[in-house]
């Protein structure tokens, strides 16, 4: 697996986001699309919906979730059932390497060496295509963003906008030496150029396989919400198509299914609708004109009972639909890439370490201490998701935790007992600020009565190796409030 997304654990952030933030190109990158997508969101919904209707969605899709996961077992009995009525061949997987094992063994029962696949982010987390390719199935990713990436030996650094760190003159450069075609920056020609070197590879496919973004038990069909049409392609064209997809996908079927197509581009991508809404309900029939002979849907645990039985449960509600990440600060800071999962931003700082928990659970987060940290906690993930889960919440819950197993860094450790302790000895504490205040002004750039300091010494350092230091020297905060509490009382 890409070493982007497959870190050696325990995960250390702090290297990479050094480096992301000192590149230029990136920030300018992820910056000005993530504030765009986000800002069109807003606008779709206000203009929809309205405040009051939008939010009323909101609940009316997290409670339709809610109650699903909470019957989850019911529903997983009844989606088999029905799904198996279709057709449709199912399999269970408890982990990544079962589901890994069990696609193999269907693809070599069909003697099957090229594969075309569409987006899904399941079979990233799983490490699919390398084992594909391992095994000597020539795998192709068909969403263009996810096409440019494989061909760069690169890793998608965003839920549905995989390629946002790169612009157009990065996927030209790819083309020109992969393809060999002519190079071009507009949109359409590298789209064409993609669309002619796909479409032979769709008519000598042997397999398909595909994620999904909900599956509907009361009818055993899978749906599929997609931009570019590769999908249909993808599964219309091979024998024998397989969809990989997690079991926390189920809802009890099409009649809970139009809220969440209401908000999933709209959140993702300030879309009313995806382009492409499919459904795949087991394999064509005499009179189809096209589809796979077989279908295969596996269903996929890999961590997600863990989950379920525990106080998280609520996180299983994530639709993927990215709009945590467009909304986030810290995202748009240091890009996908940094948080060193497949899921990144808000959503994969709290569900990376818990679908990582092994056995004991406790092994996710000591694995990844940093996510927790990785915001700001200033809730504009919760404002954007479109099926209210609580990502603050669960970030400090996940800090208390790495604080009590004593996980946190040594440093940070230290900063805090000593803060702890200047705050319990008032005079211990005037006297920190009035040599603080006395280093910044011998060390900072004045501006308005503030000392910024752009590179502070000893165990300092590390806070402005990413962010300036402001310190106010003209007035203490504490005279300031007793000479405004003064006038306040005089008036």
């Amino acid at each position: 697996m890409n070493e982007l997304i497959a870190p050696n654990l325990p995960y250390d952030m702090m290297p990479r986001a050094r480096a992301a933030i000192a590149d230029m190109h990136l920030q300018q990158f992820v910056g000005r699309a993530t504030h765009l997508k986000d800002e069109q969101r807003k606008n779709v919904f206000g203009d929809d919906f309205g405040h009051d209707g939008y939010d009323a969605l909101r609940d009316l899709a997290a409670n339709t979730k809610q109650h699903a996961l909470d019957h989850l077992d019911e529903l997983l009995e009844r989606f088999i059932e029905r799904a198996q009525a279709t057709g449709s061949i199912i399999h269970a997987a408890t982990d990544a390497r079962e589901a890994c094992g069990i696609a193999l063994d269907i693809a070599a029962r069909h003697g099957a060496k090229t594969c075309v696949k569409s987006k899904s982010m399941l079979t990233e987390e799983i490490g699919l295509v390398d084992v594909f390719t391992k095994a000597g199935i020539e795998t192709v990713e068909t969403d263009l963003g996810e096409f440019i990436l494989q061909i760069d030996n690169d890793a998608p650094s965003h839920i549905v906008t995989p390629m946002i760190h790169k612009d157009r003159a990065s996927a030209a450069r790819s083309f020109v030496r992969v393809l060999g075609s002519r190079y071009t920056e507009d949109p359409t020609e590298l789209t064409m150029i993609a669309r002619e070197h796909m479409r032979e590879l769709y008519r000598r496919a042997d397999l398909g396989i595909s994620g999904a973004n909900f599956l509907l038990a009361d009818e055993g069909t899978a749906v599929i919400c997609t931009n570019e049409g590769n999908f249909d392609l993808s599964v219309g064209g091979p024998p024998v198509h397989i969809v990989f997809v997690g079991i926390e996908k189920l809802l009890r079927g099409a009649r809970d299914l139009a809220p969440f197509l209401k908000l999933l581009a709209r959140s993702g991508t300030g879309q009313p609708l995806t382009v492409y809404t499919s459904f795949v309900k087991g394999p064509r029939r005499s009179t189809d004109a096209s589809g796979p002979k077989e279908v295969h849907i596996i269903l996929v645990d890999a961590g997600r009972t863990g989950i379920l039985a525990s106080e998280k449960r609520e996180l299983l509600r994530c639709i993927r639909c990215g709009a945590c990440l467009n909304a986030c600060p810290v995202y748009r800071k240091v890009g996908g890439h940094t948080y060193g999962s497949v899921y990144s931003g808000p959503i994969g700082a709290v569900l990376t370490p818990e679908l990582n928990r092994g056995s004991p659970r406790e092994e996710g987060l000591a694995n990844y201490p940093d996510l927790p940290r990785a915001s700001s906690l200033c809730g504009a993930c919760l404002e954007a998701c479109p099926v209210k889960i609580d990502i603050p919440k669960f970030l400090l819950h996940a800090r208390a935790e790495l604080r009590d197993r004593s996980l946190s860094p040594t440093s940070e450790s230290r900063a805090l007992a000593l803060w702890r302790t200047l705050a319990q000895r008032p005079m211990l504490f005037r006297m920190a600020m009035r040599a603080a205040r006395m280093h910044a002004r011998m060390l900072g750039t004045h501006d308005g009565g503030i000392a910024w300091i752009r590179k502070a010494p000893g165990p300092a350092a590390g806070w402005t190796s990413s962010r300036d230091l402001g310190i106010a020297t003209e007035q203490p905060f504490r005279a300031w409030f007793t000479e405004h509490s003064a006038q306040r009382g005089s008036s």
